[in-house]
Parts: structure tokens; C-alpha cells; sequence
């Protein structure tokens, strides 16, 4: 039996099978460190075969993502001066090799599927953690939170965000219609209450924040792109004022306080620091791509030690600029910072320009997401991590000759370029 190409790679035909691929890239990404290499195979399978249906439909003109490489094949090169070679050659290819994967999912998926399959590998990574979940102590604040099937539940928390994401993109963004608003609801009511479990304070914070501008930007598409333009300028001004009023008016110290945090953010500035003053080590090049947290390493050791990880693993900065910093130095700092920005301001020039544009309106909302997140953890930073494909998926949109908007819940799209 013959499967028409436009079952696999055809945006407007493979919905069943780009879901699918979305939804079961999202369940590795969450537990890969519990289902080992073979789940990671299953990622790669799942993606790279496309290219050998049609590689210049699903790969597209490589020359445009230039920027978008450009931080991977840095960390590639590192390993000439890395401190730990092998771990900074392993870790860079694969970095590269899912940056790759990202785009080519980029070219196979619109963004209604995107949004469902969003939901689905949420929902997926949610319900698994509350059936096998475990609750853990953390002795730096002696209160016991709910971690699911994670070691940390800011990840538990960072996958509820998204669920919440994806939910109000099917809700109130025009994205879903019928069967798929009902599960947008359940979706949300089970982030809800993983959200409250893990008392993530990062993670309640950031979505509030992004449900928040989602609902604000849906507001705003019903004026003119001019008056639209207008009005954000002057809406994001005076969010800046309110922030800088409430940091000096202790309103930094309320919201710690309602979340049972300190003013170090449990260890977090103290980290920050010990960071800065690693990265001073190696400004420039750094001192190789995940090449500061090996066993053996000094200061790795030292905060390891300091942070009760017995482990003597899976720890980071809890910063994306110190650790990139760090690792890469300046100049990775810059490239990869520039990935962000560049898609962050890309989709919002693009949302604040069109009539109506619901890529550009769940893309940046990602974006924005992630960006709000660098300054407490490092999403973006490590392959096979669900913040880094959906920052080169916005980022591969955005560079892409072809353009797709929902109009009544159905894609449209241009021609292949």
C-alpha cells in the first residue's frame, strides 16, 4: 500500500501524523532520562526520514537560516577549546542535530497542529506525572512540592504553562473550533492543578503573565494595525512603570512572600554569581558547550555540594545569558540571545502589521514565554528540550518563505518555497 506524500509532509494534509509527531516529540523531550536512548531514536525517526520523501519540500533553502544555525554550529566548534571535549562534541552534535529536526517539523507543521499536538503531548506529560508522580523535599526551604516523574518541578511546572499555552491558542485565539475547545478545557484544568501542586512560583508567575498577554493581543486585533501599534507601545510602557514602581515599592518582596520564596530566590543569586564570576574565566569563547557541569570539574563539585545534588548531575545556572555565558562565552551569549530576540520581535512586527494573523499570534506567544523564562532557567540552552525546538520551530516560521493564517479555523497556506 502507497501512502501519498501529503499524508507526511503536506501541511494541509498530514494533520493526523504532524499531531502525532508534536505530541509524542513533547512526552520525549519530558522523560527521555527515564526511557533512555531508544526514546531519543524514536524522536530523530520521527523527523529526519521526512527528508528522504522530498528533501526540498521538508528541508527548504537552508541559506535563509543562517541566523538561526548559527549559535549550534558555535557550540559544534567549541570543542577545539573546550575543558571537556568529548562532552562538548557529543552535546553540540546533538544540539545541532535537533535544531535540524525542529526546522524540518517548522516545514511540515501549520499552527493549528501545532496547537494540537501541543495539547496532546501536554496532556500526555501531565497525566503520566500524575499517575506515577512522587513528591520530594527540598532542603534548601524544607517544604515538600509535587515533581510528577520529573526531578524538578519547575519542568513540571514549565510543561503545565505550556498545556495552558496551547489551551488558550484553542480557546481565545481563533486557532480550534468544536470538539478540540472541550479539550483545551480539560487541558487547562489539569495544568491548573498541576500548577498548584508544584508551588512553581517561576511557573504560576509566567502563566499568568503569558495568559495574560494572550488575551491582551487577541484584544488588540480588533483595531487597526496603526492604532494597534499605537497602543501596545503605549500599553508596554506603562507595564515597565508598574514593574519598576512595584520593585521599589516592595512589591518584589509581596510576591516572593506569597510563595513562600526569600529574596535569593532559594539560592538562585547566589548562583547567579558564582556563574558571572566562572564566566570571567573565559569571556569571550567560554570554556566549551556543556563543559562547566562534569564530575571532577572544581566549582561544579563545589555547587553541587552546596545544593544537596548527590547526583552530582543534571544541575544548572538557572540563567540562560550566565550559562550561555559561561559555556560559549560573549559570543554564543550574542548568538543565541539574537535567535530570541530576532523571533521574538519577528512575529510581534508581524502581529502588530497584519489584520489578522494567528501564526504570528501563538508564535509569539511562545516566544514570549520562553523569553520571560531565560532569567530563571535555561529552556533553550540543551537539546532535546521542548523550549529549545519550540524556539527554532517560531524561529524557522519566521525565516521561511511561506506564510499560514487561520481564517474560520482552517489553515491557509502559501505555495512550498
Amino acid at each position: 500500500m502507497r501512502i501519498a506524500k501529503t499524508r507526511l509532509i503536506g501541511p494541509d494534509g498530514n494533520e493526523a501524523y504532524a499531531a502525532f509527531a508534536v505530541a509524542l516529540s513533547f512526552f520525549v523531550f519530558a522523560y527521555s532520562f527515564r526511557f533512555g536512548q531508544a526514546s531519543i531514536l524514536a524522536y530523530y525517526a520521527l523527523w529526519l526520514p521526512l527528508a528522504a520523501i522530498d528533501y526540498r519540500r521538508v528541508l527548504g533553502n537552508y541559506t535563509r537560516y543562517a541566523w538561526i544555525f548559527a549559535f549550534a554550529l558555535f557550540a559544534c566548534l567549541s570543542v577545539f577549546w573546550s575543558q571537556a571535549p568529548g562532552a562538548t562534541a557529543r552535546a553540540g552534535v546533538q544540539y545541532l542535530s535537533h535544531v535540524i529536526c525542529a526546522l524540518i517539523a517548522m516545514r511540515v507543521v501549520d499552527t493549528r497542529t501545532l496547537v494540537r499536538g501541543g495539547m496532546i503531548g501536554t496532556g500526555l506529560v501531565l497525566g503520566y506525572s500524575m499517575a506515577f508522580g512522587v513528591y520530594h523535599l527540598d532542603p534548601l526551604d524544607g517544604t515538600y512540592s509535587f515533581v510528577g516523574a520529573f526531578a524538578s518541578k519547575n519542568q513540571l511546572g514549565f510543561y503545565a504553562s505550556l498545556a495552558v499555552l496551547f489551551a488558550f491558542a484553542a480557546l481565545f485565539l481563533g486557532v480550534e473550533r468544536g470538539p478540540w475547545k472541550l479539550a483545551a478545557i480539560g487541558c487547562v484544568l489539569i495544568a491548573l492543578y498541576c500548577l498548584k501542586a508544584s508551588q512553581s512560583a517561576t511557573s504560576v508567575l509566567t502563566t499568568v503573565a503569558i495568559a495574560g498577554l494572550c488575551l491582551a493581543l487577541r484584544a488588540l486585533e480588533r483595531l487597526a494595525p496603526r492604532h494597534r501599534k499605537m497602543l501596545f507601545l503605549a500599553l508596554s510602557v506603562l507595564t515597565v512603570l508598574v514593574a519598576i514602581a512595584g520593585a521599589y515599592g516592595g512589591g518584589y518582596e509581596m510576591v516572593l512572600g506569597a510563595f513562600g520564596k526569600d529574596a535569593t530566590l532559594t539560592g538562585r543569586t547566589y548562583l547567579w554569581q558564582q556563574g558571572i564570576e566562572a564566566a570571567g574565566e573565559a569571556p569571550f569563547a567560554g570554556i566549551g558547550y556543556q563543559a562547566f557541569w562534569v564530575q571532577g570539574f572544581a566549582l561544579a563539585e563545589k555547587l553541587w555540594a552546596d545544593f544537596f545534588i548527590s547526583t552530582r548531575s543534571g544541575f544548572h545556572f538557572h540563567n540562560t545569558f550566565i550559562a550561555a555565558t559561561v559555556e560559549t562565552g560573549l559570543i554564543g551569549c550574542l548568538l543565541l540571545t539574537t535567535v530570541l530576540v530576532v523571533t521574538l520581535g519577528g512575529h510581534l512586527r508581524r502581529l502588530l502589521s497584519a489584520a489578522r494573523d494567528e501564526e504570528a499570534l501563538v508564535l509569539f506567544t511562545v516566544a514570549a514565554l520562553l523569553a520571560v523564562r531565560t532569567f530563571v532557567e535555561i529552556d533553550i540552552l540543551n537539546p532535546y528540550h521542548v523550549g529549545s525546538f519550540l524556539l527554532y520551530f517560531a524561529a524557522g516560521k519566521l525565516a521561511d518563505g511561506r506564510r499560514s493564517r487561520v481564517v474560520n479555523g482552517r489553515p491557509q497556506r502559501a505555495a512550498f518555497a
